[in-house]
């Protein structure tokens, strides 16, 4: 009787928080290999000084330098710092003892993507290579939930995205690279058309037309869950391309502003939609030079950090003294806001509940 009492309370409980719960939509975003260090400090005076990563040093440190961290992260991630520090949570400034880290030991891109989604920091996902994910994913549960079918949709540069989602298999919408865009809305069209007139200088298309793609999408079909992965501050990192690395997140940075305006000037989404943005994996930086490189010899690569903003969180801005988190509990986080307990074929880690509830 004991014990049927105490799941009653706890069934009694559920009920009343999912009864308060605002959140309708879920947007995801994410910033390959972007560094908690630049997120919570700014522009490295170390890096930016050096020549070899750096081709105009005086052009770089007016756009970015400040006489603080605090000024120059502001100069880098305005939305960020004007907006989420104000109305959300950011995790994973290290100064202040708040940490956010790989669960997975590879810390590079598709077993990081695999833990983002699947709550399921896989040993048997070790590669890049273009194989399907056996593991279920958050969106591909969301997308067989009631009322959810066709709703989620995926917008990536990087073109292992339908592997690392199993597009064959979860029958998700997930547009990555050079995948065409076939809707009949006008812009959609025109969009298809500058992908394959655009330069790629990264080798993939333009992070900026796949956010417009996502953007536009959003617009026409209203999906519950998107999500958008940008992959040219890697890209431009591996590069050794310092001053290229930060144009692209604080353009990066623009486009998440950008879209969050959008959402709250519609009905369908504003106050009921909590945007999620984190990135795959770290950088090393112990080692200045090893700021281009990830992977699990480099010491720090698995130190990340996680920003939210939606309904249902309490304005907490720059969290110290935090508790420890883990990337693999951001998949169930995306289903708790949506009133969901994700379950798969594999372990899935605890949700955040900060994020989804106050």
């Amino acid at each position: 009787m004991q014990k049927l009492f105490f799941s009653l309370i706890l069934i009694v409980v559920n009920m009343a928080v999912f009864a308060q719960r605002k959140t309708e939509n879920v947007i995801i975003v994410t910033l390959d290999g972007m560094r908690w260090q630049e997120v919570f400090k700014g522009l490295d005076p170390v890096l930016a000084s050096d020549s070899s990563y750096v081709r105009d040093r005086d052009d770089l440190k007016r756009d970015f330098g400040a006489a603080t961290p605090e000024e120059s992260r502001k100069k880098i991630f305005t939305f960020f710092w004007n907006t989420i520090a104000k109305q959300g949570q950011l995790h994973g400034n290290r100064t202040l003892n708040s940490t956010v880290d790989n669960a997975n030991k590879y810390w590079f891109s598709y077993p990081g993507y695999n833990e983002i989604f699947t709550g399921y920091p896989d040993t048997a996902v070790n590669s890049n290579d273009k194989t399907w994910n056996k593991n279920i994913n958050v969106l591909e549960f969301l997308n067989n939930q009631s009322g959810m079918k066709g709703k989620v949709a995926a917008f990536t540069t990087w073109d292992v995205f339908p592997y690392i989602l199993n597009r064959q298999r979860s029958g998700l919408y997930v547009n990555a690279d050079a995948d065409s865009f076939n809707f009949n809305t006008p812009t959609l069209k025109m969009l298809n058309d500058m992908q394959y007139l655009a330069p790629r200088p990264i080798g993939v298309r333009p992070d900026l037309i796949t956010y417009m793609a996502a953007r536009e999408y959003l617009k026409a079909y209203k999906p519950k869950v998107l999500y958008i992965s940008f992959d040219e501050t890697d890209d431009f990192a591996h590069g050794g391309l310092y001053d290229q690395y930060l144009k692209a997140a604080h353009a990066e940075d623009a486009m998440i502003g950008d879209l969050w305006n959008i959402i709250q000037s519609m009905p369908e989404y504003k106050d009921k939609t909590t945007l999620i943005v984190t990135t795959d994996h770290g950088r090393g930086d112990k080692v200045k030079g090893n700021w281009r490189h990830h992977g699990e010899r480099i010491e720090d690569a698995h130190e990340i950090w996680i920003a939210a903003i939606g309904p249902d969180m309490k304005p907490l801005g720059e969290v110290s003294n935090g508790p420890g988190l883990f990337q693999q509990q951001i998949a169930a986080t995306i289903a708790q806001l949506l009133g969901f307990q994700f379950t798969a074929n594999h372990p899935v880690a605890a949700p955040i509940p900060s994020i989804y509830k106050k």
